[in-house]
């Protein structure tokens, strides 16, 4: 496989199809590097394995001596991207916008050389820009072409609502591309429609349009949307080894050809072997084990994978439930002036992250235990005392002190 073969591995759309071969003979030909722009608005603090996909892309280019440029979208931010759903989204503020940008910035070193790379904030230019000079740029654009975006045409149909902010934003994003004058502009394939935004101003603009280049959107541990942090399925960037491995031990099975793809750094033959074994069948578990060492070994080191994997055993394996390792919860952190409480609203509040109906059928479930005995009734009385351990669901281990 020649290095162009190796920059186009697991790349779902380029466009055009053979945009990256001829940006590479144009810029061999002008002795020059390209110049590839990432653009992401801060809208989360953490990125996660499903921004990692297109971040180890940008690395390969990064290697190769190209120059990266990462676009915070200081000011798109401030807008609120069109979600793709049937609804617009929330714009934040600018110290929400500086918060997230900063931790970003320094999450993405977990991928790229960031010092190698140029990091430019689109709120520089525009900031700047008169009334006169956006209803320029708007006039480059038609309502029908913005009226192709699936989702917009979809909310159009449905008669949904569209803000005219909206139907400015994958303008503006555009508009970065000119600025910029990337050769590449790199993203996800919910993307596409913005990418192609920039390539048409650059043209309107007489710069030699961009090409695009749209990685595939990485599905969330729960195996049904795209990993996003609003959905709260992701796997974070710098969450523990042990929030890695068993985050990715919960992935649906149907999900494992897709995770050795895209987030594992397995050799061709590797990955081959493992989907071989799946196909054998091999129990799932044990492959999904390989993967989780493998993601680990990428954001922490080999030692911390070793050490998350025996945790997940003696933690989840092991049947013997006074060896797992419990949380520490103080009493008085729980109630100052309760001795006992119902174990519902004891559950509660050692698990506040969901709702108390949820708890409440987690128990009559027979998912929870006191000191290792299962108690299925939510109104039962339980003593505050020092010493109690209590499991709820199968990865929540907690203990009174």
């Amino acid at each position: 496989m020649n290095f162009i073969e190796k920059l186009k591995q697991n790349v779902e759309i380029i466009l055009p199809e053979n945009g990256l071969d001829e940006k590479l003979k144009e810029a061999s030909k002008e002795n020059r590097k390209l110049v590839i722009k990432l653009g992401f608005d801060p809208t989360a603090p953490d990125l996660h394995l499903g921004h990692a996909v297109v971040l180890k892309k940008l690395k390969k280019f990064q290697n190769l001596g190209h120059e990266i440029i990462i676009l915070v979208g200081s000011f798109t931010a401030r807008i609120g991207d069109p979600t793709g759903k049937n609804k617009s989204r929330k714009p934040l503020n600018s110290d929400e916008v500086k918060h997230n940008a900063e931790t970003y910035i320094k999450q993405l070193s977990k991928i790229i050389d960031v010092n190698k790379a140029k990091i430019v904030y689109n709120s520089d230019w525009l900031d700047q820009l008169s009334f006169p000079e956006i209803l320029q740029i708007l006039s480059k654009v038609t309502v029908a072409q913005l009226m192709h975006r699936n989702d917009f045409n979809k909310r159009f149909s449905e008669n949904s609502p569209i803000a005219m902010h909206e139907l400015m934003y994958p303008i503006l994003q555009g508009f970065d591309s000119v600025k910029i004058k990337c050769d590449i502009e790199m993203g996800g394939t919910d993307q596409l429609f913005n990418c192609t935004m920039g390539r048409q101003l650059q043209e309107s603009y007489n710069i030699s349009p961009q090409i695009i280049m749209c990685m595939p959107l990485l599905k969330g541990i729960d195996g049904k949307e795209k990993m996003s942090k609003s959905l709260n399925n992701t796997i974070g960037l710098i969450d523990s080894p042990n929030e890695m491995f068993g985050k990715t031990m919960s992935i649906p099975d149907k999900l494992i050809p897709e995770y050795i793809d895209l987030v594992t750094e397995f050799s061709v033959q590797e990955k081959s072997n493992l989907l071989k074994l799946l196909d054998d069948g091999e129990n799932p578990m044990n492959i999904k084990k390989s993967i989780a060492k493998n993601i680990i070994a990428q954001y922490h080191d080999d030692d911390e994978a070793k050490k998350a994997e025996d945790f997940f055993t003696n933690q989840f394996q092991n049947k013997n439930f006074d060896s797992k390792s419990f949380i520490s919860v103080a009493i008085s952190g729980i109630s100052l002036d309760e001795s006992s409480l119902f174990l519902v609203d004891l559950c509660h509040k050692l698990k506040n992250d969901i709702t108390r109906s949820a708890i409440k059928r987690l128990i009559e479930s027979g998912a929870v235990h006191i000191n290792n005995a299962k108690n299925i009734e939510p109104y039962s009385m339980i003593c505050l005392e020092r010493g109690t351990k209590i499991k709820i669901g199968k990865r929540n281990f907690y203990e009174l002190n």
